[in-house]
């Protein structure tokens, strides 16, 4: 008799365990795809808030006096199969006011003139609180995932807004 009570408890306890088995896989799936889904949800660029712009006349004034020399890429193939770009290029102040914000975009174009990619960024005060009169400053800006087959034919870097003290 204490066999035929065994083989019972044997199946309850297995199908128990199947049960809590397949409930904690699929909790940690649960909890894997609400992580993957959170990190893959598109960031708007960051803008510079209060910034002047293209279109007004200080912009016209003063981003001439903003001038980003140098302006040179490196390249690098990651272990993922992609490409990354980085664009490098030195910020000269020479508006006679200090740099207190300074949005720059960063851009891959092809033989169109077209972006392939692009990104803008704050670089100050980001990377640094602000730029004083006639000084300089580096910045980079890193592009990821080209392809060998992107037609990659120039690099541009411009000023898309900034604010003076």
């Amino acid at each position: 008799m204490p066999a035929e009570h065994s083989i019972p408890e044997e199946k309850s306890r297995r199908t128990l365990i199947i049960f809590v088995a397949a409930f904690a896989a699929a909790f940690i799936a649960a909890f894997f795809y609400l992580l993957m889904r959170n990190s893959a949800a598109p960031t708007p660029p960051p803008t510079l808030a209060r910034a002047i712009r293209a279109g007004t006349p200080d912009f016209e004034k003063y981003s001439k006096l903003i001038v980003l020399d140098g302006v040179e890429a490196d390249e690098a193939k990651r272990a993922l199969g992609d490409t990354v770009m980085s664009l490098h290029a030195t910020v000269r102040n020479l508006t006679g006011r200090t740099i207190t914000g300074l949005e720059i975009k960063g851009a891959v174009v092809d033989h169109d003139g077209k972006p392939v990619k692009e990104r803008t960024m704050v670089v100050i005060p980001a990377r640094q609180s602000e730029l004083d009169p006639n000084k300089t400053m580096k910045v980079s800006i890193m592009l990821e995932g080209f392809t060998d087959s992107d037609d990659r034919a120039n690099i541009k870097m411009e000023v898309t807004g900034f604010t003076l003290k």
